[in-house]
C-alpha cells in the first residue's frame, strides 16, 4: 500500500513531482490525514504560494512615494481615474488630483518592471493630531453603525484609512458597462505579453497588500475603507476579509464602511496570498 512507504522516500522524490495532476493523484491515494498526505499537501500549497508571489514580483514591484516626483506620479494616476474617467472630482488644469488628507498620508505605487510605468497607486490616511480626521469620519461617519469599531474609540495614531486606490486604464482588461466614467481601456497586447496579462488582476490585491504593509510597518492597529460591496466580496476570494460595519450608502456610488485589522487579515488569508503579503511587506520595509 502507498501509505506504508517510508516518508523519507517521498521527501527524496518530491522535488521531481513537477506535475500537479500527479501530485494530486498521489495525495488522494495516500489520504490527507496521515504524515505522508499532510507532507504532500503542504508541499503543494508551498509551490502554489511561491508561484503566485514570484509571478507578481516578476512583473510588478511596490514603490513607496517618498519624493515629490513620485507623489506627483500618484496624483497623476488619481487625476486620470478619479477626475477624467470617473468624474468623482473636477478636472484640474495641473493634471494632479490631491486633497487635504494627503498631508498626513503614506502613498505607494505599483511599478511595472519592464516598462517602468506605474500600474496603480493607493494611500493610507494616518492622522497624528487630534484635529485630523479620516475621510470616512469627515464624509461618512453616520454610515458606521458598529459602535465598538467606531474610529473615535481608538487613539489617532492607531487608525488609518485605505483610500484613493487607482489603476490606470492601460493596466485593466475587464470589460464594464458602457456608461459615463466607467469605460475601461484594453491593454495593448503588442506592449504586454500574455504571461504578464495573467498577472494584472493581482494589481488591486497587490495595492491592498502594499497598504497593509505600510500599516503594519507603522504599527497601525485599525484600518478602515469605504468601498463597493462587490469589491469587498472580490477581495474575499483571496482571503482579504473586510468586516462590514455599516449599511450601504450613496457615496460616489453604492458603498459601505469596512474594517480590518492584523488578526482579521492573517487568519483569513490563504497560504498563497500570505506569502505574497510577506514578500511585499519585506520589499516595503527595505525601502
Amino acid at each position: 500500500m502507498l501509505n506504508s512507504f517510508n516518508i523519507q522516500i517521498y521527501v527524496h522524490i518530491m522535488p521531481n513531482l513537477r506535475n500537479a495532476k500527479l501530485l494530486n493523484t498521489i495525495t488522494k491515494l495516500v489520504g490527507k490525514n496521515n504524515k505522508i498526505g499532510k507532507l504532500l499537501s503542504g508541499y503543494e500549497k508551498l509551490k502554489e504560494a511561491n508561484y503566485i508571489s514570484s509571478h507578481f514580483s516578476s512583473y510588478l514591484v511596490p514603490v513607496i512615494a517618498s519624493s515629490d516626483a513620485l507623489r506627483n506620479e500618484v496624483f497623476k494616476i488619481r487625476h486620470g481615474v478619479y477626475c477624467e474617467e470617473l468624474g468623482f472630482e473636477p478636472v484640474k488644469e495641473s493634471g494632479l488630483e490631491l486633497d487635504d488628507f494627503d498631508a498626513f498620508s503614506f502613498h505607494c505605487l505599483i511599478k511595472h518592471c519592464r516598462s517602468s510605468a506605474y500600474a496603480g497607486t493607493v494611500r493610507i490616511v494616518r492622522p497624528t493630531e487630534a484635529n485630523q480626521q479620516l475621510p470616512i469620519e469627515k464624509y461618512c461617519l453616520n454610515s458606521i453603525t458598529d459602535k465598538d469599531l467606531n474610529p473615535s474609540n481608538f487613539d489617532r495614531k492607531d487608525i488609518c484609512e485605505v483610500s484613493r486606490l487607482a489603476v490606470p486604464k492601460e493596466f485593466r482588461r475587464r470589460q464594464m458597462d458602457n456608461h459615463k466614467g466607467a469605460g475601461v481601456g484594453i491593454i495593448n497586447r503588442a506592449t504586454y505579453s500574455e504571461t504578464e496579462l495573467r498577472c494584472f488582476p493581482f494589481i488591486a490585491v497587490g495595492l491592498y497588500f502594499a497598504a497593509a504593509a505600510l500599516a503594519l510597518e507603522n504599527e497601525i492597529k485599525h484600518a478602515y475603507v469605504m468601498m463597493e460591496p462587490r469589491l469587498a466580496r472580490s477581495m474575499g476570494f483571496v482571503g482579504i476579509k473586510f468586516k462590514q460595519i455599516g449599511p450601504v450608502v450613496d457615496y460616489h456610488g453604492k458603498r459601505a464602511p469596512y474594517y480590518i485589522n492584523q488578526d482579521l487579515l492573517h487568519t483569513k488569508l490563504s497560504p498563497s496570498f500570505l506569502k505574497m503579503l510577506k514578500d511585499i511587506r519585506e520589499n516595503i520595509a527595505s525601502q
